[in-house]
């Protein structure tokens, strides 16, 4: 058959494959004429961003930091963080100290800056003060004769008390005496025989001794119960005058030490104005009155307790100062790069008392960095909050309330969790996160008050449009990456070659990559390579080589899938022609770059419904994406082919030697390809591969990785020989991301390797087959052309669906008729 020939299709040029950077562009030799860039380039929006962010102190101005890896997020927020210097809302240390009404509840003294150490100073030595001056009040001769006086009166009660009782009971024959039961003495009432006191137990053993008779014994002991009763009426109020007298003994120690101890207390409430801190020196002045045996020295220091744990009770008149910026002189800026729970939020220290138990007071409460940074800017690398059990739920809470609540996550440790519950610290910390776009997406969609904590959106871009400025300015980042490391200057040409690998890496001519981590390895690794060569400065050459030296280091994945090309484990044609079948292109990502291979591609049809199969899909092996692609695929043949008969035909897609998960539409031009070649019959040629997105009405969209994508089949085809024929089919819209490699543009001027750069579907399939796509006319596509053979392969389709379809029909009416047959009915017996 004579087919309509495909009109020539113009291939790319080399100089539209590669933006070369002039080095006469740059004023300068080396990087030695240069001064050191001041700032970030390319950042202005996530700079005003920053600015607003860090200045403005409202409630919810939070910053999230946004950007790719390397872009100078973390270089960025510390430099303007540092260049805050003073500018920083008023500095507060801060205490807990002991509650003496409720000790689980210890509570929170806020001081001015560099007070909370000079008030605890102060309470020591108050403290020790009143220990040597309430021994010597209570040791005066004031104080002696009171208490020699009170202890007189009280003795006069108690000695008549005493004494009346015992002239009644003298009377009747009975005395006091002590009486032993063990190994306790105790008060009783004794019966006096022949002149002797004598228990009453003993009574029985003296009337078998014929000493008394038994009805003297019972008499005695009728007046002994008789006086018993009496007795402990004596006893307690003998007991109510000994109270009654050591109340008097602490009141008259209490009005004899009131007076120094409100005398010191009072010196140090002079010193503050906080009303809480004036709470808790009256609570301290309440609890010495209370406690004055503990100053006496009657409680000692060092005594051990039933636990075997020493005793200290003057602790709880200590002040644990949490926090002390005495020496802070700027604005806090905490880069927290352990956020654990302990280290942000503070903890309680627990002390074992040696059996198994744990005891927590508030000499235990410990400060994290939160606390630390309260005042100033606290940054945080936002996947680190994940990593800790507990930490994100309870920076949320912080941030909800500004309220810190010093706590211990006690149910991530196989202990018991502490009693006490520290009074709340009030934060106004500035809290900066640092993440990705990924994340803040994440956590602004799940979390319903994200964006109320964190109302500021700092996004750092990825690359920046290339100008004659920007070259210089990029020029001066390398110079700064120079001074600060002290690595050898760069010639013009180094910086060159480094502007164009940063092109490359932003994967367009008229970008560079703004993630200059990436370029600064590459810097480094030049100048290693300068010294190793003996050379004071680095050249074109150095960086060059330094680049492909990283590739080679991190090429192991490709080598191996070449390896299997280059064996024929995996199946690929590069040259001649074959219908149904061709080669497409996939980006496989290594870790320091990606690179591409070709991907064979198949399609088959059969007689059907129009329905175009997805393997992948049926597999589970495919993604969003690319099941959306296949059926993009689907309206475009309804679209161009389904207008007067309906499509007759089942299509299988296939991606083949495929064991991953395929995702993207990138290969959307090559399936509908390979359906076009099935359909017309048509052979597409090998020779050729094809990268291409598309819509329903076939205009070809721009895909990722071209650059990738042509340089990897460009290598697969120098492995197998370069004939001349080889080529690749891309979207125009990617024409301005090429940056290939020299190698590649030398076999395009030769004419050894061809690039196409197409925009419809119909000019694809003619550089593919050599055969006019063909355009509609009233009586349909032209004769012999792709789009002909198509429509005529689908109408022979339908007529023999139609040819089949009266059979089926008969078929359903022979069975309807057998189901209508009556039925016979059985016979009675």
């Amino acid at each position: 058959m004579n087919y309509l020939k495909a009109p020539k299709h113009n291939e790319l040029k080399p100089e539209d494959l590669r933006w070369k950077c002039d080095p006469r562009v740059f004023e300068f030799e080396s990087t030695g004429d240069l001064e050191p860039i001041e700032g970030i380039l390319g950042q202005e929006r996530a700079l005003k961003a920053l600015k607003l962010g860090i200045e403005l102190r409202s409630p919810g101005y939070n910053i999230f930091i946004t950007g790719l890896s390397g872009t100078g997020k973390a270089t960025t927020i510390k430099n303007m963080l540092q260049r805050i210097g003073t500018q920083s809302a008023e500095l507060y240390d801060y205490a807990y100290v002991n509650n003496f009404e409720d000790p689980d509840y210890p509570i929170l003294l806020k001081f001015k800056k560099g007070e909370a150490k000079y008030f605890r100073q102060e309470l020591s030595a108050s403290i020790n003060i009143l220990r040597q001056k309430i021994p010597q009040a209570l040791e005066g001769n004031h104080f002696i004769n009171r208490k020699k006086k009170l202890i007189n009166v009280y003795q006069d009660k108690e000695q008549n008390l005493m004494t009346n009782f015992e002239e009644k009971l003298s009377k009747d024959g009975f005395t006091l005496g002590q009486v032993k039961i063990g190994e306790v003495a105790r008060p009783d009432i004794l019966p006096i025989i022949d002149n002797k006191p004598v228990p009453v137990f003993q009574l029985e053993e003296l009337v078998q001794q014929g000493s008394i008779t038994k009805e003297q014994m019972h008499e005695l002991l009728k007046k002994y119960n008789e006086y018993q009763q009496e007795f402990q009426i004596v006893y307690r109020e003998g007991l109510k005058i000994t109270q009654e007298f050591q109340d008097k003994i602490a009141q008259l120690e209490k009005e004899s030490i009131e007076i120094v101890v409100k005398g010191v207390i009072e010196n140090l409430k002079e010193q503050y104005s906080d009303k809480k801190v004036l709470f808790y020196l009256d609570q301290i002045q309440e609890n010495i009155l209370s406690n004055i045996p503990i100053f006496k020295g009657q409680k000692p220091q060092g005594e051990v307790s039933p636990e075997g744990l020493p005793i200290d009770y003057f602790k709880e008149y200590e002040v644990n100062v949490i926090l002390d910026n005495s020496n802070t002189n700027e604005c806090p800026i905490i880069i927290e790069t352990s956020p654990t729970h302990t280290n942000l939020f503070g903890m309680i220290e627990k002390i074992n008392d040696g059996k198994g138990g744990w005891y927590s007071d508030f000499t235990n409460i410990k400060a994290g960095s939160l606390l630390k940074a309260n005042g100033g800017y606290l940054v945080l690398n936002v996947y680190h909050l994940f990593e800790e059990p507990g930490v994100w739920k309870t920076l949320k809470r912080v941030l909800t309330y500004h309220k810190l609540e010093v706590q211990d996550i006690f149910s991530y440790f196989q202990v018991a969790h502490t009693s006490i519950k520290p009074e709340p610290i009030d934060i106004n910390t500035k809290v900066i996160l640092i993440g990705s776009q990924l994340i803040y997406a994440f956590l602004a969609e799940r979390e319903y008050d994200f964006k109320k904590m964190f109302k500021i959106k700092a996004d750092f871009d990825y690359e920046i449009t290339r100008t004659d400025n920007v070259l210089v300015e990029y020029a001066r980042v390398i110079k700064k990456l120079i001074k600060d490391e002290q690595l050898r200057e760069f010639d013009k040409d180094a910086i060159a070659r480094l502007v164009e690998i940063g092109a490359i890496f932003a994967g367009s001519k008229y970008k560079l990559t703004l993630r200059f981590s990436k370029i600064a390895d590459i810097a480094r690794e030049a100048n290693f390579w300068a010294g190793d060569d003996g050379t004071d400065i680095v050249t074109a050459y150095h960086v060059e080589r330094a680049y492909q030296t990283t590739r080679e280091r991190h090429g192991l994945l490709e080598t191996k899938i070449s390896e299997m090309f280059d064996d024929n484990t995996l199946l690929i044609d590069v040259e001649g022609q074959r219908v149904g079948q061709i080669n497409g292109l996939a980006v496989y990502n290594a870790d320091f770059y990606s690179f591409g291979r070709p991907t064979r591609i198949t399609a088959t049809v059969s007689l059907g419904s129009g329905t175009i199969i997805n393997v992948e899909r049926e597999a589970g092996m495919s993604g969003r994406h690319y099941n959306k692609g296949v059926l993009i695929i689907s309206g475009y043949f309804r679209e161009t082919f389904g207008q007067e008969l309906p499509l007759s035909f089942n299509a299988n897609l296939v991606f083949e030697q495929s064991y991953g998960t395929v995702d993207g539409d990138s290969a959307s031009c090559a399936e509908i390809f390979a359906l076009l070649s099935t359909l017309s019959g048509l052979p597409i040629k090998q020779s050729i591969a094809v990268t291409g997105s598309l819509n329903q009405k076939g205009d070809v969209q721009p895909i990722g990785g071209v650059n990738e994508k042509v340089e990897g089949f460009y290598d697969f085809c120098k492995s197998r020989r370069l004939t001349g024929e080889q080529g690749v089919i891309i979207p125009i819209q990617n024409v301005k991301e090429l940056m290939l490699r020299d190698e590649i543009i030398e076999a395009v001027r030769t004419g050894k390797f061809h690039i196409y750069a197409i925009s419809r579907v119909e000019e694809g399939i003619e550089i593919l087959t050599g055969v006019a796509s063909g355009i509609r006319k009233i009586k349909g596509y032209a004769p012999n052309s792709v789009f002909y053979l198509v429509e005529k392969k689908i109408k022979d389709l339908y007529a023999k669906a139609r040819a089949i379809k009266p059979l089926s029909e008969n078929n359903q009416e022979i069975k309807r008729l057998k189901s209508k047959a009556p039925v016979k009915k059985k016979r009675k017996k």
